[in-house]
């Protein structure tokens, strides 16, 4: 909560507080004020002057929405910094919800003195007074007493802004006497936004009609918002999402097919995914826009949130739609959130989106992440989103809007105002026969780039006019743009000339490639610069300082991003085309999460039309050259990135290498995802040169794991035959070391023995393959004499495999003897064998649907 925007009210109803919630408006009580139309005086306590103002929406004073907005209409007035507020409701009844305001009771004046604000901390519980639409804050400490008059000594707070964290949750209004004062009410912010008059005019006064209440129990769950009145310093920052320069325009059929998704009752997860700059976030602020604006909760996932804060939302309350962008990136939390969702009771819907730019092999391995996870994407909807402009006369229609829309915008923009902006979107050409137009950000950036190139042509750089229909793109042309801002700003900071204009861009990729999570890490990285690692400290904290003034971070510093992604990736791949040796100077001290990020960005570019694959054997040779920092990453980005083959090209040959050692091998092998088909070939290879290097040590554990892996992975790629052997070899290993340490190995061998059983089954060879289960379920019978608790669940997945093998070979009765055997597990321990009877009951039906 900020002090600078409170003010003391005084109006027809005496004294009050209030709450500047934008530049030049007021939130307080109604019962302060008066109607609309009256006049009332404010002032910011501990500083001289009054300023006048008049109320412009006001509720009914006492009643349910005693609350009012007031104009400031005094020229004298000076707004506080930082734009608009932003605000929120409860989504949950959990307890003990953090909250605060500030005002001006009557306990804290005193006579003769200025003054005096109170800043009373405290809890509320959202069922307190729930049918009466009131929020109740209990502060913390003993109430104030009451003066010898009997005036309340809250008397003054009236008006005051109720904040829960970042948010503005309502207005006080009240302290009921028979709680002795030791209650503050408030008017819920959800009881004002449901007044279409509350909301014009602070939308009028806002200049945003999209604001909507934020679930006050999430802030911690959600991306961090841009900074209010955060303004766009560049002419990328026009094309950023958020910011919606260009109407949204077209989309019903995929929107209308989002809404009835939503409107579906309970748990519903949907993936929408295309290809950069497609329109994904732009589909789904819309929709959530929408869907805010009919009552619903919306969070935008934050990335950083780790798995267990996610538990809150078991306990959503409302309608709550969870929003996770780039998706095929963080499938980890993904799953987190997925576990999180199974544990909601149900009563109202919780909707999961995912963006993503590829359905591929990281959406095919999510539902392996768990039980929960494989049943809450059973029915997941998956909707590719198609090019925006089909034909010639919409994408015209759609280029005129949006040079329209970016003429405005650039008007306001720093360094470009005064010119005839209007002017020249009108005599911009006939967009139609240029290739791309189809994909809504390119038609964006081509609008951009036009009116951008009309006003300031420069034949004498890279990226003129036109050359998106040549070598290169319409990402070079605003780049181009974007470097002379980059240039006038250094010259303002003093940076340029001292530091040449090649340093200062080395070091603007170093952010976007390799980015940095805290001041500490950008300062390291910035000494890794080449031209920068002589300067003085003070000097390389300017760039850093620069490079965040460039593109101002929206929560934690050092900087934000240039956006849109395709822009960075334009950027980065051109700038490390001709400077090479920079990756080599900043990769080798590079953390995970900075190589992670520099070989998506990387492989993104790659994969960009304009470098037609020019980067691809520059991005292997990087990773091979620096595999003890870029293995692990690549392997995990290979399952994310459109066109992973430079990544999987690295990883060829880094197997290949005769050379490599075990310890090396299984670092690999222990950070492979759940599965992945964009990596199944090299996983079976690296299966095998670990079975390889175990056999080395005969009748050793490592063997037979890795004789099993190698087995598991033939088997995923369809290789049956050459499945069946390694999990051959995998048994005779483990039964002599079972014979000669049965406690030790005994458990291990039934395992192997299941999995022998699977592969025979598999090629057929049904009596074999009962014959190798049923030795696994006497081994497991014997285990589960001697410790039931730890050994009875691996017992009943046998029975349940031995059961489909009798199915196979038609004996049904003696299959379901082994299935009601489970059963009747199931009932003495019900929690621990919950995935066991549901494996149990398909294969029930499967025998009776058989007989």
């Amino acid at each position: 909560m900020q002090v600078r925007r409170v003010v003391g009210v005084t109006g027809s109803g005496g004294r009050g507080s209030g709450y500047v919630v934008a530049p030049r408006l007021v939130l307080t009580s109604a019962h302060v004020t008066g109607p609309a139309g009256a006049a009332v005086r404010m002032f910011h306590p501990g500083r001289a002057g009054a300023y006048g103002g008049a109320v412009v929406w006001a509720g009914t004073p006492g009643g349910r929405d005693d609350a009012a907005l007031v104009a400031v209409d005094d020229p004298a007035w000076e707004p506080p910094e930082g734009g608009v507020v932003r605000w929120g409701r409860t989504i949950t009844y959990r307890p003990g919800i953090r909250c605060e305001s500030w005002g001006l009771p009557s306990f804290a004046q005193r006579e003769d003195r200025p003054a005096e604000l109170w800043q009373p901390a405290g809890a509320l519980n959202p069922g307190d007074r729930y049918v009466g639409d009131r929020y109740v804050m209990t502060p913390d400490g003993h109430p104030p007493r009451v003066s010898a008059d009997g005036v309340s000594p809250w008397e003054g707070m009236s008006g005051a802004a109720l904040v829960c964290g970042d948010l503005l949750a309502g207005v006080v209004t009240a302290d009921p006497a028979r709680l002795e004062h030791a209650r503050l009410e408030a008017v819920p912010a959800y009881v004002l936004f449901a007044d279409p008059a509350f909301r014009r005019v602070l939308a009028a006064h806002t200049g945003r009609a999209d604001q909507a209440l934020e679930p006050i129990e999430y802030q911690h769950l959600a991306e961090p918002a841009e900074p209010a009145g955060a303004q766009a310093a560049s002419p990328a920052a026009l094309l950023q999402p958020h910011r919606q320069v260009v109407p949204f325009r077209g989309r019903e059929e995929i929107l209308a097919r989002l809404h009835a998704w939503a409107e579906r009752p309970g748990f519903g997860a949907c993936l929408v995914h295309a290809g950069g700059g497609q329109g994904k976030t732009r589909l789904a602020r819309h929709l959530t826009g929408r869907l805010a604006g009919a009552g619903w909760a919306v969070v935008w996932l934050d990335a950083r949130v780790p798995a267990a804060d996610l538990a809150a939302v078991r306990d959503a309350a409302a309608p709550l739609l969870i929003v996770v962008d780039y998706a095929e990136a963080r499938t980890e939390q993904v799953g987190a959130l997925l576990e999180a969702c199974a544990r909601h009771d149900g009563a109202s819907p919780v909707k999961v989106l995912l963006l993503a730019r590829t359905a591929g092999s990281w959406w095919q391995a999510l539902p392996e992440i768990s039980r929960n996870a494989e049943l809450l994407l059973a029915d997941a909807g998956v909707m590719p989103l198609p090019a925006l402009e089909p034909d010639a006369d919409s994408r015209a229609g759609a280029y005129r809007q949006a040079a329209a829309a970016f003429a405005g915008a650039l008007a306001a923009l720093p360094g470009r105002q005064g010119r005839p902006w209007a002017r020249l979107a009108a005599t911009l050409p006939d967009p139609t026969q240029r290739e791309g137009m189809g994909n809504a950000l390119t038609l964006h950036m081509t609008a951009l780039a036009d009116l951008l190139d009309r006003s300031a042509p420069a034949p004498d750089e890279p990226g003129t006019p036109g050359s998106d229909e040549g070598a290169g793109g319409v990402e070079d042309r605003l780049l181009v743009h974007e470097r002379r801002y980059w240039r006038t700003t250094a010259i303002g900071r003093g940076l340029y000339p001292a530091l040449s204009m090649e340093t200062l861009t080395d070091a603007l990729a170093a952010a976007v490639g390799w980015g940095a999570a805290s001041h500490a890490e950008a300062d390291a990285l910035m000494r890794r610069v080449p031209g920068l690692a002589d300067q003085p400290a003070d000097r390389r904290t300017g760039v850093r300082a620069w490079i965040g003034g460039l593109y101002p971070p929206a929560a934690e510093p050092p900087w934000g991003q240039l956006q849109p992604d395709r822009l960075a990736e334009c950027f980065l791949g051109r700038h490390l085309e001709t400077n090479s040796h920079l990756a080599d100077h900043l990769t080798p001290a590079a953390s995970p999460a900075q190589a992670t990020r520099l070989l998506t960005v990387y492989a993104r570019a790659a994969a960009h039309p304009v470098f037609t694959h020019r980067l691809d054997a520059a991005l292997t040779d990087l990773c091979v050259r620096h595999a003890e920092v870029l293995a692990v990453p690549a392997i995990q980005v290979a399952t994310q990135v459109e066109a992973p083959q430079p990544l999987l090209a690295a990883l060829h040959r880094l197997l290949s290498d005769p050379g490599i050692d075990a310890e090396t091998l299984w670092h690999w092998h222990d950070q492979l995802p759940l599965a992945s088909h964009a990596l199944a070939d090299w996983v079976a290879q690296l299966a095998s040169r670990l079975a390889d290097h175990s056999r080395h040590h005969a009748d050793h554990p490592a063997l037979v794991m890795s004789l099993s892996n190698l087995s598991v992975r033939l088997a995923a790629l369809g290789r049956r035959e050459e499945a069946l052997e390694p999990a051959t070899e995998a048994a005779q290993v483990c039964r002599r070391l079972a014979e000669t340490h049965p406690d030790a190995f005994l458990p291990d061998l039934a395992v192997i023995l299941n999995n022998l059983s699977n592969r025979l089954a598999d090629l057929g060879r049904r009596e074999e393959a009962l014959e190798v289960i049923a030795e696994a379920v006497a081994i497991r019978r014997r285990l589960a004499g001697a410790r039931p608790e730890t050994f009875l669940p691996d017992l009943a997945l046998s029975l349940n495999n031995l059961s489909i093998r009798l199915a196979d070979l038609g004996r049904r009765e003696e299959a379901l003897e082994a299935v009601t055997i489970t059963r009747r597990l199931v009932k003495v321990y019900p929690s621990v064998y919950q995935e066991d009877l549901e494996r149990s009951l398909m294969t029930m039906e499967r025998l009776r649907s058989d007989a």
